[in-house]
Order: C-alpha cells, then sequence, then structure tokens
C-alpha cells in the first residue's frame, strides 16, 4: 500500500513541473540524507540493484559484451554489442570507453569474458558501478533485458547524502508514489537501523523543488 505522505508529495512536485516549460522529460528523483552511520565501513554502504514495480518512464541503454549464439540472441534486444575482438580497442581507447560507460545504464557480459573484462576495463566500469552482469552463453535474454530497463542503481558509496531515479515525470502520481515506496523499504531493509539511519528523504522532479517524504 502506497505512503500517503509519498502521494501528496508527488502530487505536488507534479503541479509544480507543470509551470516549467521543459522539451525533455523530467525525471522524478530522489534525495536521500542518512545519520548515525558510517559509510567509510564498506559494509554500511548502500548498494542496490531495484526493479522499480512501474519501471523508469523512459528508455536506459543496455550494453552486452558476448559472442556467439548469446551475441546473435541480443539483436533488437540490447543497444550496444560488443564483441570480444573489440574488448581490447576499447581498453587502449580510454576516453571512448568512459564516453560508453557514461552513455549507458547497464552492461550485461557472457561469463566466460568477465575476467578479461574485469582486468581490462574494469577500472573504468567498477568505481562507476557498472560491471556487468554476467550470465551464462545459453541466457535468455529476453527477460534479464526487460528487467534491467525498469531498474535502478542505488549507491551511498562513502557519501550520507546521495540520489536516484524514481521514474518520470510524465507518469501517473500513483506509479510514481508507488516507485518510490518500494526504493524507501529496500532504504530502509538495507540499513543496519531501518529508517532510524534515515535523516531525511526528498523527492523531486528534475528542475523543479523538492518535498520530504521523511
Amino acid at each position: 500500500m502506497t505512503d500517503k505522505k509519498t502521494t501528496e508529495a508527488v502530487v505536488k512536485i507534479l503541479e509544480e513541473s507543470k509551470k516549467i516549460d521543459r522539451k525533455f522529460k523530467q525525471n522524478i528523483d530522489l534525495v536521500i540524507n542518512l545519520k548515525n552511520i558510517d559509510l567509510n565501513i564498506p559494509k554500511n554502504r548502500i548498494d542496490e540493484e531495484i526493479i522499480l514495480p512501474h519501471g523508469r518512464g523512459k528508455d536506459v541503454k543496455i550494453a552486452l559484451f558476448a559472442s556467439g549464439e548469446l551475441a546473435v540472441k541480443s539483436k533488437k534486444l540490447v543497444d550496444l554489442l560488443i564483441k570480444p575482438e573489440e574488448i581490447g580497442d576499447l581498453s587502449k581507447d580510454k576516453k571512448k570507453f568512459k564516453k560508453i560507460a557514461e552513455d549507458f545504464e547497464f552492461f550485461i557480459a557472457e561469463a566466460p569474458l568477465m575476467p578479461t573484462i574485469g582486468k581490462t576495463l574494469g577500472t573504468v566500469l567498477g568505481p562507476r558501478g557498472k560491471m556487468p552482469k554476467p550470465v551464462p552463453p545459453n541466457a535468455d535474454l529476453t527477460s534479464i533485458v526487460k528487467n534491467l530497463r525498469k531498474s535502478i542503481k542505488l549507491r551511498s558509496k562513502s557519501n550520507k547524502t546521495f540520489h536516484t531515479v524514481a521514474g518520470s515525470a510524465e507518469m501517473s502520481k500513483d506509479h510514481i508514489a508507488d516507485n518510490v515506496d518500494t526504493i524507501i523499504r529496500r532504504i530502509e531493509a538495507a540499513l543496519e537501523k531501518g529508517r532510524m539511519n534515515i535523516g531525511s528523504i526528498y523527492v523531486k522532479t528534475t528542475m523543479g523543488p523538492s518535498e520530504r517524504i521523511i
């Protein structure tokens, strides 16, 4: 059941977003502030992948490292296919690969390629929290890609204040509120003291003011 306070906050920011003349889709963002927790200790950090019940409201780009049958099956499913023979070239052109890492939200890799990717491209993907999701060569890419397109990565690193996407301003208020509450529940579950470790959570559109939920 969606929290009433969440729905009320979402309604307010959507009303404000209508006053802003923007030609691009505005995201719905969450700003999370933690408290009474030492994030210098790695185990205390938030690092979650969450499937939003109503998706992100906009497309995200997905890249796949694969060869053979998996590469063939990936046609029309992913936005970029990187073949094994291309990995070496990308490792030599870090500027080009950094651009790919910024443009693509998720990476998938045929499991046998993971050691090579880790050695050659891990320095770019690792710090961005975008190391590929390993899959077997006979994986069902359709369902994997479908779920990833509805997913977000939630990472606090060592910062007590961090952000994540909860949807798009073009989605309905109920769907946005449901997404927001799903994220909050996962944050609470990941924290040692649950809500007691949450200082505040705000919801906002990309260019609009924020509303406090917690």
